[in-house]
């Protein structure tokens, strides 16, 4: 038996804000960076709902949340006594969020209705039941996972990513594409999860190019959003894989961007992963569905399609040109590199990928990098 559930209720398309102002007489708890609490978008909406309803906003949020950021966050949220929480912004934003309701709920405090607008299309956190923590103490991103980390409502309104940066948009483009493509391989996908993961990908090879092209186009900007939250369901049904098992690791010690963790790693990933036949075979239909290769292609030749197409999307927004500017570990630094690769094969995330990788082949995927 298989449950499947999208418990998350949706609100997308442009004007899909105006949900927002539909709540009257609410205590509402607002958590966003410093950077998006100056901007005229979210501005609007603290206006708009001041007007029937008690705000106060919470801006303490940095990249990569740690521990002692949602224990502060804890305490501000349960001194306001908030009846609704929203998280505006990126993955930091949201998985904060979620973790300080959480740990609020476990010490007694049920804050309400959570709803979640994301602005950047990336990390599909706005329907998963993940949030991910740093423990920089350990130099380790540790996942949480559990339903109640579940948001009650997402608004998804493209309007919110036209000011977001190309690199921005190349990097949490790749992470949507990488959520996908590891949903889709994962040891624990099936039919439901595959639709939701073969949609995203095709949306992403069709419009992750223009919208980095041109921030401003409109229908770009909303298929990408609608791409992260389709592979967001994937992902939370089926699970993750290696590349997420590493990426969680570069970032917790070497403080890469989640986004350019995982589109420095995916390539060298799908190769390894390739060597269980059934994954190549899932990388050869994938080809044949999205054109790479003709509908008779072998498995062999489709997969090889799928990995060079996805070489050349990275290359066309640019994310190899700012890998290969990066150093990332000291060749001569074995000793760091075998502590990423030991916590790469701790990480919950690999518990679904299709192949059991060891710490030396860790390494040598690293170092491809």
């Amino acid at each position: 038996m298989k449950p499947f559930s999208i418990p998350t209720k949706l609100i997308s398309g442009p004007n899909s804000l105006a949900a927002l102002y539909q709540l009257c007489k609410k205590r509402i708890w607002l958590v966003c960076d410093p950077f998006l609490s100056e901007t005229e978008a979210l501005k609007q909406i603290v206006t708009g709902l001041s007007q029937r309803n008690q705000v106060a906003l919470f801006t303490d949020v940095k990249p990569d949340p740690t521990t002692e950021d949602v224990a502060k966050g804890v305490s501000v949220m349960e001194a306001f006594e908030p009846d609704v929480v929203i998280a505006y912004g990126g993955g930091s934003a949201i998985d904060l969020t979620k973790a300080i309701r959480f740990v609020g709920q476990k010490r007694g405090y049920h804050s309400g209705c959570f709803i979640v607008i994301p602005t950047t299309s990336g990390t599909g956190s706005e329907v998963t039941n993940i949030s991910v923590i740093s423990q920089p103490e350990r130099q380790i991103k540790v996942p949480l996972v559990d339903d109640e980390l579940l948001p009650d409502i997402a608004i998804l309104d493209p309007s919110q990513t036209l000011t977001v940066p190309p690199a921005v948009t190349a990097n949490t483009g790749i992470d949507v594409l990488t959520h996908a493509i590891e949903a889709v391989v994962s040891a624990k996908s099936d039919d439901f999860s595959n639709a939701l993961a073969e949609k995203a990908i095709t949306l992403v090879f069709k419009y992750l190019k223009p919208a980095f092209i041109d921030g401003n186009d409109i229908e770009a900007r909303e298929k990408l959003h609608n791409a992260s939250c389709l592979a967001g369901m994937a992902f939370n049904h089926a699970g993750l894989g290696l590349t997420h098992a590493i990426a969680h690791q570069l970032g917790a010690t070497l403080h890469i961007p989640h986004g350019l963790a995982n589109a420095l790693l995916l390539t060298s990933v799908m190769e390894f992963n390739r060597k269980c036949n059934k994954t190549e075979a899932t990388y050869a239909r994938l080809a044949r569905c999205l054109g790479f290769v003709p509908r008779g292609a072998d498995c062999k030749t489709g997969a090889d399609a799928l990995i060079h197409e996805t070489r050349v999307l990275i290359d066309a927004v640019g994310i190899t040109e700012v890998g290969a500017r990066l150093n990332l570990i000291p060749k001569n630094d074995e000793h760091l590199l075998l502590a990423i690769a030991n916590q790469a094969q701790q990480d919950i995330t690999l518990k679904t990928n299709p192949v059991r990788p060891d710490v030396k082949e860790i390494c040598e995927i690293i170092r491809a990098i």
